[in-house]
């Protein structure tokens, strides 16, 4: 088991990260909340990480803290709920909100995520309740929690980071239509940002 990585960040093509350690390249998937505290490409970067093992691949998830990457295997135990609709889970709403919507059974907010429908939100309560009712959950907004962020400076063309926005947000299970749509919305409002932001305001756009 690959427990966690300290290297250097080769790539970072939301979700999907390039860790070099050693001279070893590490392909690492990550939700949002956890890539928007990630440094620039070329900088040490240190993730906790849990390996999934299938009969056709192995694959590696990476996260910023110690809680997301427990949320992430404590929702791997549910029901019908796979490593794809995980990261989305966490790439939609940070830990503490999750915590906050599973103790106060707010399926309407669960069912925002992209492949998580309100009987899948229901049995999510239900699971994860016990599993959970030992979190310190904080009354956050329940969309992604305002927090210091890292995001990269990177100079990037307003064309590509509104592809590389909707790349993301399709790759994390929302419809192309849906994504086009909200990132569309945010680069006619403010121009110019880089696709980290795009995202992030997507996600927010998209779950309130």
């Amino acid at each position: 088991m690959i427990g966690r990585l300290t290297g250097t960040l080769v790539e970072k093509q939301a979700p999907h990260l390039l860790i070099d350690v050693n001279g070893v390249g590490y392909e690492v998937s990550a939700p949002m909340t956890t890539i928007y505290h990630l440094p620039e490409v070329g900088e040490q970067v240190m993730l906790h990480t849990h390996l999934v093992v299938r009969e056709d691949a192995q694959l590696l998830y990476g996260f910023h803290s110690v809680s997301d990457r427990k949320l992430f295997r404590d929702l791997l135990k549910v029901n019908g709920i796979g490593a794809k609709s995980a990261l989305a889970i966490l790439s939609g709403m940070e830990t503490d909100s999750f915590v906050h919507c599973i103790l106060h059974d707010d399926v309407a907010m669960l069912s925002r995520i992209p492949g998580i429908g309100k009987k899948t939100a229901e049995r999510l309560i239900v699971e994860m309740r016990d599993r959970l009712s030992d979190w310190q959950a904080q009354e956050l907004p329940q969309a992604v929690a305002a927090d210091v962020i890292q995001i990269s400076e990177q100079k990037t063309t307003a064309q590509q980071a509104e592809q590389d926005a909707i790349d993301a947000l399709v790759a994390l299970g929302y419809r192309p239509a849906e994504a086009n749509k909200a990132v569309a919305k945010i680069v006619k409002d403010t121009p110019d940002l880089p696709s980290d932001q795009i995202i992030r305001q997507a996600l927010q756009k998209i779950m309130s």
